[in-house]
């Protein structure tokens, strides 16, 4: 048996390799871990300042249960920090009530007993006259939800891995991940460190590691607007909002800077074939569609952004995540392809990456997301064929 470097090794330090991290040494494991930039960097999915926090989910009320966990653990880990971590704004969807993500809404609501409030077209207006509803919108307001800071957790769950013991190594790509006999072998320019277990969460480059991944890196564009009245965006008086309205499906923040909103839109920028093509600066008509859609039902802000930023998230075709053993490396566990929407359940994500890695299972429901379940399709002469476009 060769000798072992630790017990489980992190791949990428970004939102759930740092949650790992700190999950697993709090669990007492031996780990190390690894990042291609810094902890905390703003590549990746985790950078924008701020990120949405919700229970009532559109996405589907099965997640209701990681939600409510991951609230717990957010406000465990912002008072054990010491770090502004999670601010509670409420989450207010805006939508017309029998469309899919209002059904969903309501669904998690329902089945899930969660404190709400439910704004008629003239109570959303009369309450959050920062909004322009569309005819017959209401409002459904999540009042456990908020806003978190994506960089600032980053850093917080790394630096309390390494305070209990974990070696994180910081602009140290790994080359490859193979199976051994008796556990992983990872491998750097530097040398070949072995572990019982690999925990890959490279997130949109996950398929440099793990060719079978099927997720396809995607651009997400956020930007900031000045408002003419900045005292009507503070977060004691503006939450959190998501809403969907005639192919718009626009979200954003109070503000958190002092000066400008955030509000940003989804799936209008093409994927890419890979991630190391992700361009940062983007001309003015790439910006269109957001400022068309803030123009339209944020009419209290300045409809040119004043900042934007690109980052870069992996996406499955279902939208649903990859978690669980790579098929074929059964001591291989892969996180990936959260698809714009896992940050905000980042704690629990890191709890179950830690419980696969060190007892081969999980309290929580994650069948949904086994990675077998999309059939693993390679390209002509052993490369991996580009993940499905996602439009």
């Amino acid at each position: 048996m060769s000798a072992r470097d630790a017990d489980v090794a992190v791949i990428g330090l970004g939102t759930m390799g740092s949650m790992a991290a700190w999950r697993l040494t709090g669990a007492g494991a031996d780990v190390i871990g690894f990042e291609q930039y810094g902890v905390a960097h703003d590549r990746g999915a985790a950078g924008g300042e701020s990120r949405l926090f919700r229970t009532a989910y559109h996405e589907g009320s099965e997640y209701v249960p990681m939600l409510r966990r991951a609230r717990e653990m957010w406000v465990e880990l912002t008072r054990a920090s010491g770090r502004p971590l999670f601010t509670p704004t409420g989450c207010l969807s805006i939508g017309l009530p029998d469309i899919d993500p209002m059904r969903n809404v309501r669904a998690s609501i329902e089945e899930h007993d969660l404190e709400h409030e439910t704004l008629d077209p003239d109570a959303l207006a009369h309450r959050f006259p920062q909004h322009a509803p569309a005819a017959g919108e209401i409002g459904i307001l999540d009042t456990a939800g908020g806003m978190l800071r994506p960089e600032l957790a980053v850093l917080t769950a790394a630096v309390l891995a390494r305070t209990a013991g974990a070696r994180l190594f910081e602009r140290t790509p790994v080359l490859a991940v193979e199976p051994e006999d008796d556990g992983v072998a990872v491998v750097t320019a530097e040398r070949t460190w072995r572990a019982r277990r690999a925990v890959v969460t490279t997130g949109p480059w996950v398929r440099e590691l793990v060719p079978s991944a099927e997720v396809t890196p995607k651009p997400i564009v956020l930007t900031w607007f000045a408002p003419i009245d900045v005292r009507a965006y503070h977060p004691g008086v503006f939450p959190a909002f998501i809403r969907d309205t005639d192919g718009h499906h626009l979200f954003g923040c109070p503000v958190m800077d002092g000066v400008s909103v955030k509000a940003g839109v989804a799936d209008v920028w093409p994927p890419l074939t890979d991630a190391r093509e992700l361009t940062r600066d983007l001309p003015e008509d790439a910006i269109a569609p957001v400022m068309r859609s803030v123009q339209r039902f944020l009419p209290g802000l300045h409809p040119s952004p004043i900042r934007h930023e690109v980052h870069l998230d992996g996406y499955t075709a279902d939208r649903t995540a990859l978690i669980g053993p790579v098929p074929g490396m059964p001591d291989v566990i892969v996180l990936a392809g959260f698809s714009g929407h896992g940050f905000k359940m980042a704690p629990v994500f890191g709890s179950i990456a830690a419980d696969l890695a060190l007892r081969g299972g999980t309290g929580f429901d994650i069948a949904r997301m086994d990675p077998a379940r999309f059939p693993a399709r390679f390209a002509p002469g052993g490369g991996a064929a580009p993940a499905p476009a996602d439009h």
